[in-house]
C-alpha cells in the first residue's frame, strides 16, 4: 500500500460526514480559440474553489458521502491553496488573468503551478459533471446526435469512455473534448493534466471529465476502478455537458 494510500485512508477514518446545500457556480471553460461558452453562467472559474453544487451525500450510493467531503476539502482545497502560492511565487495577477490563459502556456510555468491549477480546474469541472442520481442517464438533442454520429451509438462511447478512465495508467483523467474543428474526441490525460495545456497530447475543450485517481474512489471501490466508472454513470450530469457542447458547436 502506498504512502499516499494510507494517508488517504487515515484521513478519511478522522473525517465527518457532512451535508449541507451550497450554492451552484457553474464554470466558465475559456480558451483564446474559442469564443466564451459559458456567457449563461454566472461565474466563471477563478482561482479559489467555488463551493460544491449539492451535499456531500448527494451522489449516493455511486460515491459516499465521506469520499466527496475528503476529496473536497482536503484534495481540491489543497490544490486551490497551492495554486495561491504559484501564482505570488509566479507574480501571475489573478485579477486581470484567467486560469485558462495559463493553462493554455502551460509549458511556460513551474512545475508546481502545473500540477496544481491542473488539479483545480479539473476538480472545479468535475462537480459540475455531476449532480445527483435521476432518470436523465443520457444525453438529449444536439449532443446525443453528436456522440451518435462520432461514436455510433451512446452504448459505443460510454464503452470507448470508460476504457479510457480504465486503461489510464497510474493516476490521471478521463475526457470527452471538443476539439477545434469541432469533433468529439476521447481520450485521457495523466496525473492534473488536461487537454488545455499545451504540453497535452490530448488537446480540446474539455466537455466532460472523469477523476480516476485513487482519492476519487478507493474508499468505497477500493482497487476496482471498472466498478467505480460504471457507477459514475449514474450521476453524469448530461444537462450541463449539453450546455457546453451547445455553446460551442
Amino acid at each position: 500500500m502506498t504512502n499516499s494510500r494510507r494517508d488517504f485512508i487515515k484521513t478519511a477514518g478522522k473525517a465527518g460526514i457532512a451535508a449541507g446545500l451550497a450554492s451552484t457556480v457553474l464554470p466558465a471553460l475559456a480558451k483564446e480559440s474559442y469564443k466564451s461558452p459559458f456567457h449563461f453562467a454566472a461565474k466563471g472559474v477563478s482561482f479559489q474553489q467555488n463551493p460544491l453544487p449539492y451535499a456531500y451525500t448527494a451522489l449516493e450510493p455511486a460515491i459516499d458521502a465521506m469520499t466527496m467531503e475528503i476529496h473536497y476539502t482536503k484534495h481540491a482545497a489543497t490544490y486551490a491553496k497551492n495554486v495561491a502560492e504559484a501564482c505570488t511565487a509566479e507574480k501571475v495577477n489573478t485579477a486581470s488573468t484567467k486560469p485558462e490563459e495559463i493553462l493554455a502556456g502551460i509549458s511556460k510555468y513551474s512545475t508546481k503551478m502545473r500540477n496544481n491549477l491542473g488539479g483545480h480546474y479539473n476538480h472545479e469541472l468535475f462537480w459540475q459533471c455531476m449532480a445527483a442520481p435521476s432518470s436523465n442517464t443520457a444525453p438529449t438533442g444536439k449532443l446525443a446526435d453528436a456522440i451518435n454520429k462520432s461514436f455510433n451509438s451512446f452504448e459505443a462511447f460510454k464503452a470507448q469512455f470508460t476504457d479510457a478512465g480504465k486503461n489510464r495508467f497510474g493516476s490521471g483523467w478521463a475526457w470527452l473534448v471538443l476539439t477545434n474543428d469541432k469533433k468529439l474526441v476521447i481520450g485521457s490525460t495523466p496525473n492534473q493534466d488536461n487537454p488545455l495545456m499545451d504540453v497535452s497530447d490530448l488537446k480540446g475543450m474539455p466537455l466532460l471529465g472523469l477523476d480516476v485517481w485513487e482519492h476519487a474512489y478507493y474508499l468505497k471501490y477500493q482497487n476496482k476502478r471498472p466498478d467505480y466508472i460504471n457507477a459514475w454513470w449514474s450521476v453524469v450530469n448530461w444537462n450541463f455537458v449539453q450546455k457546453n457542447y451547445e455553446a460551442l458547436a
